[in-house]
């Protein structure tokens, strides 16, 4: 079936330097489709990369992860558009259904890829970040090729629901790496969108207390909203004071950092108790400095990264469905791509929770 052979996207060139530019509209090639796009959000790594952070542009010595120019857009939701030859088969899809593709992209050969391990590909293409693989959903069409990791969306599932299926899947991965046990005292730093959906899977593991600590009382209020015990403003309250009079003046037992700042690490370190629990969840813009003694040699910590959503987007696409997690108060904003200029300074606000793009 012919079709228009440009498309209109958002192409980043170089930190602060995101065009609105007419671009050739992609094609699906063996076991590959294009997907017509739904929506696509803007994440706090689309923000600190738009900023120019050093992890995505290289320096000191780092190597570009950045290689543009590329469409970018990794929280992307989309309706299947066209497929080449083998693909229904391939990604078990038809035309018309709403889709979402792992925004990993893996690689297959590397060690942990064949261990199932995929998430950690040695390779690491990541929609949205380098073109060889795949543009991201930044645009009116993308094309998905065939390493991706693809679920279908149920067609009653809300829009802004299945918007955040990706950063919820990072939520649920994060709040798992923390084996949150029932008489635990739970503190998640940073009330962000992320952050905001961790309250909402930490509530349903039923923790003895969970107590959300962020800057802006507006978010706070959210998190009390989605079922957070205790909220601490650490410009208001005195954050260890709290925590240790909630815990007998023993600290957390499990402490998730999504602040994105240094002092959300080191503030981690300082209220959580001795055999405790440390998830990193965080992408930060600037080196962190702490007292790895407290790590070892006071407290003999259990630190935990966590990074991406693996095995966990059904999981996601099911909590939405069943009401037990939702986007209401989290998703604020929706522009058009032609105003992305306008779009990316809100989302780089605090005027904004989540912002998305809808071309």
């Amino acid at each position: 079936m012919p079709h228009d052979t440009r498309m209109t996207a958002i192409v980043c060139h170089a930190p602060k330097d995101y065009r609105v530019e007419t671009i050739a509209r992609p094609c699906a090639g063996r076991r590959e489709m294009v997907i017509r796009i739904g929506a696509c959000g803007i994440c706090a790594s689309d923000c600190k990369c738009w900023s120019g952070a050093k992890m995505f542009w290289g320096g000191n010595g780092a190597a570009s992860w950045v290689k543009a120019p590329v469409v970018p857009g990794h929280e992307f939701f989309g309706y299947v558009e066209e497929m080449g030859e083998g693909a229904a088969e391939h990604f078990d899809v038809k035309i018309g259904d709403r889709v979402i593709a792992e925004q990993i992209v893996p690689c297959e050969r590397c060690r942990y890829c064949r261990s199932g391990k995929y998430w950690m590909c040695e390779v690491h293409n990541i929609f949205g970040f380098q073109r060889e693989v795949a543009d991201g959903g930044m645009a009116q069409y993308m094309r998905i090729p065939p390493t991706a990791i693809v679920h279908r969306i149920p067609p009653e599932l809300p829009l802004e629901d299945a918007a955040i299926i990706e950063p919820l899947a990072c939520a649920i991965h994060a709040v798992t790496r923390g084996d949150i046990q029932l008489d635990d005292v739970v503190v998640i730093a940073g009330a962000g969108p992320i952050g905001l959906m961790m309250v909402q899977v930490a509530k349903l593991k039923t923790p003895r207390k969970l107590i959300v600590i962020d800057m802006v009382d507006e978010r706070l209020a959210l998190a009390r909203r989605y079922g957070a015990d205790v909220t601490i403003n650490p410009k208001n309250d005195d954050a260890l004071a709290i925590v240790k009079g909630l815990t007998d003046g023993y600290g957390c037992d499990v402490y998730v950092e999504a602040t994105g700042s240094p002092s959300g690490a080191t503030q981690g370190l300082e209220l959580i108790r001795k055999l405790g629990r440390f998830v990193e969840f965080s992408v930060f813009g600037k080196d962190t400095t702490a007292d790895w003694s407290i790590i070892g040699d006071r407290k003999e910590l259990d630190v935990r990264g966590a990074h991406l959503g693996p095995y966990c987007y059904p999981i996601a696409i099911d909590l939405l469905s069943r009401g037990l997690v939702t986007s209401n108060g989290i998703v604020t904003h929706d522009y058009p791509l032609e105003r992305w200029d306008e779009a990316i300074e809100v989302a780089n606000s605090l005027d904004s929770i989540k912002v998305l793009m809808k071309p």
